[in-house]
């Protein structure tokens, strides 16, 4: 019996987007998808969602790619950019959840250093508790951050739907006996929770 939604945050409540910084530093788009693949990856960012001091991985990048000091330095002053609103669909449906009394929790891959921008969002102030990547050093799909999530908050994985953008987080998620859909969008998420019988009434 599903008890407990856990929700990823950044492309499935809030509008995180790289891009949205990069594509007014950047005039053309294939040099910003180019810096996006050599230098600022998707390791890189990873690393600061695992904790890493953004100081630090900047700064080895800057020393690496002294050609995009000024985009990477950007990271370092212009982060907030990197935020669009908050994915409405989505949040409608946890407010859905949360007048219905269903236990909301938080399970993201996010900086420490740059989770009090997603905390100011209204909704955020829903869950019951949330596990942040960068604050505990551990960043999915380590089976590890799960783990956490389970322990901190006293959850059972079987009593727990899990909701994320990403295949491989998903996939985890399942090996370790939750609930899980991959978000796509608001309608078919709605369709899902309405499939699993987690909105009361349905």
């Amino acid at each position: 019996m599903i008890k407990n939604v856990v929700f990823d945050f950044g492309g499935v409540l809030i509008d995180w987007e790289i891009r949205h910084l990069y594509r007014s530093i950047f005039e053309d788009p294939n040099e910003m998808e180019t810096f996006l693949s050599e230098a600022f990856t998707f390791e890189a960012n990873h690393r600061l969602d695992a904790g890493e001091a953004f100081q630090d991985v900047i700064g080895e990048l800057q020393d690496k790619f002294p050609h995009y000091h000024d985009p990477l330095e950007a990271i370092l002053t212009r982060w907030p950019e990197t935020l669009g609103g908050e994915i409405e669909g989505t949040v409608n449906i946890l407010e859905r959840l949360h007048q219905q009394g269903t236990s909301l929790y938080g399970l993201t891959n996010w900086s420490a250093e740059t989770f009090k921008y997603a905390e100011e969002f209204p909704f955020m102030q829903k869950f019951r508790g949330i596990t942040v990547s960068g604050q505990v050093k551990l960043a999915k799909p380590d089976p590890k951050i799960y783990h956490r999530l389970l322990s901190d908050f006293s959850l059972k994985a079987e009593e727990c739907l899990f909701i994320d953008d990403r295949s491989d987080n998903v996939m985890i998620a399942k090996d370790l006996g939750f609930h899980a859909i991959q978000f796509i969008d608001p309608y078919l998420l709605d369709k899902s929770l309405n499939d699993l019988g987690v909105f009361k009434g349905d």
